[in-house]
């Protein structure tokens, strides 16, 4: 990790957009270690055979026909940073350029930011579903990352087995890949409203339709994905949920910090919120029922529904 590298690569920041993105890039790697990719005899088929099994068990569950993406990639962290900034580039795309006497400061600023955000993430994220949102490639694209650094890491501080550890976090992203599949309308819902929220907040207004219906959008995809995960998986992974909950609480001041400012945390509350409203449609009526909120946009559950899933199940009839 060299942070002079990564501050420099800050301050030299320029362009005419809000954020230099190949700046911020470049800061992000140079304040991270990338970690080993040094694979182990096996190791690459095993995460082959991980992400086959996990398709062919969610498949029998959810019901749902859906394929894994072609593109399945071992990452170190730097790898994990460059496949996301163009993420995070297309996302913010719609900001405007930073106006004001000092525009230069402000996308100094703005770069920074993104920086420690890149860094902080890819020193965490153990795997990736990536529906590549507002790329300008057909729909089926989409890609699966497993970031082997952060695994391991992960594996050896939770003290639990790294290939199991490794199975889980397969059978989860490829739960994701589940509903994309299941719900070919779901990329093109969730783009309309990130465009339109980003697009008021460039201009100096809050769209709090757009972002609540993103909420409760995201809230079901995490909570749909620990339902399947409770029904496909096939070993017992409550001692795995009960170590990451316990990491999460003995996290540092300064990480919670973190994970507040980056969102992380609302991303917690709705995979408990989504959890709890697919585990009572399932104790009511049945996984088949729950599958229903991928069969168009407007079954969705609301954020009223997502409290009272009575409502929804009563809106979804028989």
């Amino acid at each position: 990790m060299n942070l002079y590298r990564s501050a420099r690569a800050v301050a030299g920041a320029s362009g005419d957009s809000v954020i230099d993105w190949q700046s911020a890039a470049e800061g992000a790697k140079a304040a991270t270690d990338p970690g080993s990719l040094e694979l182990e005899p096996g190791e690459r088929e095993a995460y082959a055979r991980d992400v086959r099994e996990a398709r062919t068990a969610v498949r029998s569950v959810s019901g749902a026909e859906f394929d894994v993406p072609d593109t399945v990639e071992i990452q170190n962290r730097h790898h994990w940073i460059d496949a996301n900034v163009e993420t995070f580039e297309r996302v913010m795309g719609a900001l405007e350029t930073p106006a004001g006497a000092f525009p230069g400061v402000a996308r100094t600023i703005n770069t920074g930011t993104m920086t420690v955000l890149l860094a902080f993430l890819g020193r965490n994220v153990l795997g990736q579903y990536d529906p590549l949102l507002l790329a300008d490639t057909p729909a089926e694209d989409h890609a699966l990352y497993f970031v082997r650094p952060n695994i391991h890491k992960a594996a050896d501080a939770l003290e639990v087995d790294s290939d199991r550890f490794r199975r889980w976090i397969a059978f989860h992203e490829v739960t994701h890949a589940a509903e994309f599949g299941a719900a070919p309308w779901l990329s093109e819902h969730l783009e309309e409203r990130m465009r339109d929220g980003i697009a008021d907040l460039s201009t100096g207004s809050f769209n709090k339709a757009a972002f609540t219906d993103l909420d409760a959008a995201m809230t079901v995809v995490e909570g749909y994905a620990e339902l399947l995960m409770d029904h496909a998986f096939d070993d017992e992974y409550e001692d795995l949920r009960r170590k990451l909950d316990a990491r999460r609480q003995g996290r540092s001041p300064l990480q919670k910090l973190f994970r507040r400012l980056l969102g992380l945390g609302l991303k917690e509350r709705q995979y408990e919120r989504g959890k709890n409203f697919f585990e009572h449609v399932v104790a009511v009526r049945d996984v088949e029922t729950a599958s229903r909120v991928w069969d168009r946009p407007e079954n969705l559950p609301t954020q009223d529904e997502l409290d009272s899933p009575g409502l929804w199940i009563r809106r979804m009839g028989r």
